[in-house]
């Protein structure tokens, strides 16, 4: 099977008393004549009619202790393509059914377990599959919410060739879908970043103008002969190698604020559910230019965490774990952004971009202090005014400060502040950034920029 499969075998049916649970209503009924026609044999001194009813009850009988005692050797897998699929899109999921034994199956019948969000129940009835044979069924599964979903375990029913019994058995493995925000593609803006090295001459710059300027350092265990410096070597006499110098990359860190107290509202068009994808959007996008991504929340958490060092490897390895997280973000019993503050407290963050719910007068005052934390910071302010629009226009009363003087006050702390309002695209907030960094972020561009 392909990536994000799992294969196993069915477990067992639970013994003879759940075979016999599993009699079909034909099953039972046959049960049923069979009795009374041999209680009217007993009544009536019938010999005949008490084959009959033997017969009858014999049947069904006879059907569940053969189903039982079948001993099928069927091996099933699940394949998902993909395993990580954004909000909104589609993922295929392949069902294989291979009988490993020496003799053909019967009829069997599949239904692979999903939650309810991700559709019905799949269920497929397969013909007789010969000794070696396989079979392969496939269906599709799309979620407009994030998470994290169980797929399975498979469930094979079977039954005799007169539909008197029916046994159930499911396979032990199961997998995982995991829908994660949709990320938009973001245009290519001057947003800097403090650059900072890593490696052996993170502090010390490496002079240019010959092997002799070369500040070589002691031989440890793994580094390559190749990088060996003989002359400090003969001069030290101990074995000298250069020192190697790693290049630097410019750091991002993003802010998601999760408060619950924050956002109003849930579901795929709430502002949180566009806090989240807008966080997913940036981090993607700057890990493509090669900035050196971290998230972190008002709790302090932070992915990658701290022995990480800031960085998960590859671009492509960070982002999946990056959207990952996103995929299972929830809302956080906080009330402050003290958290965030105190994760920032060491500084020297490069580029740091928040997505802010409602922030009152304290809160609004301590993102000011974080911004000091940060070369370039830039906010994307959720209008909660806006965002509680209810049905027929009426708009409810979010209790925090109008959405002007929020970024009123985060300008004067030196943030390049937006407002987002429902409706409002990621790509335009993003590009228009750049210009309210570039103009000094003027109080009154916002208010120009809707025209206000």
């Amino acid at each position: 099977m392909s990536a994000g499969g799992s294969t196993g075998a069915p477990e067992g049916g639970g013994g003879l008393r759940a075979a016999f649970g599993g009699l079909t209503t034909r099953g039972r009924s046959f049960l049923a004549a069979g009795a009374a026609a041999a209680a009217c044999a007993y009544l009536l001194g019938q010999a005949d009619l008490l084959r009959v009813g033997l017969l009858l009850a014999a049947l069904p009988l006879v059907c569940v202790l053969v189903l039982h005692r079948t001993r099928y050797r069927v091996a099933g897998g699940r394949a998902l393509a993909p395993a990580r699929v954004p909000a909104g899109a589609e993922a295929q999921v392949r069902l294989r059914v291979e009988n490993v034994a020496r003799f053909p199956t019967g009829v069997l019948m599949l239904q692979d377990r999903v939650p309810y969000v991700l559709g019905p129940r799949p269920r497929f009835v397969l013909d007789r599959v010969e000794p070696g044979g396989s079979r392969e069924v496939s269906y599709r599964v799309r979620s407009d919410l994030r998470g994290r979903y169980p797929l399975g375990p498979l469930q094979l029913r079977m039954a005799d060739p007169f539909g008197m019994c029916e046994l159930t058995r499911a396979f032990s493995t199961s997998d995982t879908l995991t829908v994660v925000p949709r990320v938009e593609p973001l245009p290519a803006v001057r947003l800097a970043g403090e650059s900072s090295g890593y490696g052996d001459g993170r502090h010390s710059a490496l002079a240019a103008a010959g092997e002799d300027d070369v500040i070589p350092r002691g031989y440890r265990h793994g580094d390559d002969l190749r990088r060996v410096h003989w002359r400090a070597t003969a001069r030290h006499g101990e074995l000298m190698v250069r020192r190697e110098e790693q290049p630097r990359r410019a750091r991002c860190t993003v802010l998601l604020d999760t408060r619950a107290v924050a956002h109003d509202g849930s579901g795929p068009d709430s502002a949180f559910e566009w806090a989240v994808a807008g966080a997913a959007s940036v981090a993607v996008h700057l890990l493509g230019l090669g900035f050196s991504v971290r998230l972190l929340t008002d709790t302090g958490g932070a992915v990658p965490g701290p022995e990480a060092g800031g960085a998960a490897g590859e671009p492509g390895d960070a982002a999946g774990l990056l959207l990952d997280t996103l995929a299972v973000v929830r809302h956080s019993e906080e009330e402050t952004l003290a958290g965030a503050y105190d994760a920032l407290r060491g500084g020297g963050e490069g580029l740091l971009v928040a997505f802010f719910g409602d922030l009152d007068e304290e809160q609004a005052a301590l993102a000011g202090r974080i911004r000091r934390r940060c070369a370039t910071a830039v906010a994307f302010v959720l209008d909660g005014d806006a965002w509680a629009l209810g049905p027929g226009g009426i708009r409810f009363a979010t209790g925090a400060a109008p959405v002007g003087e929020r970024l009123r006050r985060l300008r004067e702390a030196g943030w390049t502040a937006l407002p987002v309002a429902p409706g409002d695209a990621l790509a335009d907030l993003w590009r228009a950034a750049d210009g309210a960094g570039a103009a000094g972020a003027d109080p009154g561009w916002a208010a120009g920029r809707r025209g206000a």
